[in-house]
């Protein structure tokens, strides 16, 4: 099964704003979707982990390069 990836580029966005567009993508999306959220606010890096904890959408991937943060995220079922 080959799943489409939503992008979500929220660079230049400081907290909580990468995290808010993430939510509200999220809530757009049908269960088990996969999205990618590209940030450049290195606060990201624990909002995303602790959202994801808390809300129980898998954090599937992230990391860093060059200054752009990455997390891949799936829509719980």
């Amino acid at each position: 099964m080959n799943q489409e990836v939503r992008i979500l580029d929220v660079k230049g966005l400081n907290c909580p704003m990468p995290l808010l567009k993430a939510k509200k993508a999220l809530n757009e999306m049908a269960a088990l979707e996969v999205l990618r959220v590209l940030a450049t606010d290195p606060g990201s890096v624990r909002d995303f982990e602790v959202f994801s904890r808390q809300s129980g959408h898998p954090l599937l991937d992230s990391g860093e390069d060059d200054g752009v943060y990455f997390y891949v995220l799936q829509k719980k079922t």
